[in-house]
């Protein structure tokens, strides 16, 4: 299936097409983006289209469709990108090396109430080898929840290493501090509880502006710009401040979406596309990251 951002076309696997309004009449009721989070909905509509009789979690299994992104601007030469299918994300989650302490803290986060907000494996991965390139000894994370990123990334830092990490929920903060204890790490993390701009302010207020090598925003988003233009202060040169949740399921791409997050997590990608004190990379992994780098 190939789906454009403005001209969407679906294509099947000999060839085939859908008029572009018949396929559009059924996607624009239910706001179907090409992403992990809604391929329920496109395998639907695929499986209408192709009036196939298994479910659509079957045809995930068993049926030989070949699916791919393509920008609708010509000017991209028809680039083809793989858009993730659960089956091809089921792969990629098994090709994570995840230590077994930190699957130990998802399978526990899983029960738990918001389990939604704990970033995927992949993503922790990537954070945690980004840490290792820069050789990063001073950390920071906004928006601890239990932990997961946080520990995926102390425990790659050196044992003098230091990560602060923010949180104002004492009962999720609990958990975390119970992986840290566990996996030996505490030592490398400081904790600050309470509101995270608070505490960002603080370290500034203390002298350590320009001394963190990495920084992680997965809080809240309304509070995003805040917390950025806080890290950006606190941060070397050189370094780099990540945020989680850019793509936000796909609503800033929707202009029928215009809740307030959406407003505000579209006007930060713009922002940032515009702000020349930073290196940027929008990386369609998870819910989206975007990696910066202090100029």
């Amino acid at each position: 299936m190939v789906m454009g951002s403005s001209n969407i076309n679906v294509v099947l696997h000999h060839g085939s097409m859908l008029p572009q309004e018949t396929v559009a009449s059924q996607l624009r009721p239910a706001r179907v983006f090409a992403s992990f989070h809604s391929f329920s909905a496109t395998w639907a509509i695929t499986n209408r289209a192709r009036k196939c009789s298994c479910k659509w979690k079957r045809l995930v299994r068993s049926c030989s469709i070949s699916e791919f992104v393509v920008a609708s601007d010509e000017n991209y030469g028809n680039k083809q990108v793989v858009s993730l299918t659960p089956r091809l994300y089921d792969y990629v989650l098994k090709n994570v090396r995840e230590p077994e302490i930190l699957r130990q803290l998802r399978k526990e986060t899983a029960s738990l109430r918001g389990s939604q907000m704990q970033v995927s494996p992949d993503q922790a991965q990537l954070l945690a080898m980004l840490v290792q390139i820069l050789g990063a000894e001073r950390c920071i994370e906004v928006g601890v929840y239990t932990g997961y990123s946080s520990l995926a990334i102390a425990l790659v830092l050196p044992e003098s290493g230091r990560l602060v990490a923010c949180e104002r929920d004492a009962k999720s903060l609990d958990v975390a501090k119970k992986y840290y204890q566990l996996a030996g790490v505490s030592h490398k993390v400081d904790v600050k509880l309470g509101l995270a701009a608070d505490s960002l302010e603080s370290l500034i207020l203390n002298g350590e502006a320009g001394s963190y090598d990495f920084a992680f925003i997965d809080a809240e988003k309304k509070m995003t710009e805040k917390y950025f233009e806080l890290l950006l202060q606190l941060v070397r040169v050189g370094g780099l401040i990540v945020i989680d949740n850019v793509l936000w399921h796909g609503k800033v791409a929707d202009p029928l979406v215009n809740d307030s997050k959406t407003i505000s997590i579209r006007n930060f990608n713009q922002q940032l596309m515009e702000d020349k004190r930073v290196s940027i990379s929008m990386v369609p992994i998870g819910d989206g990251m975007t990696i910066c780098r202090k100029r």
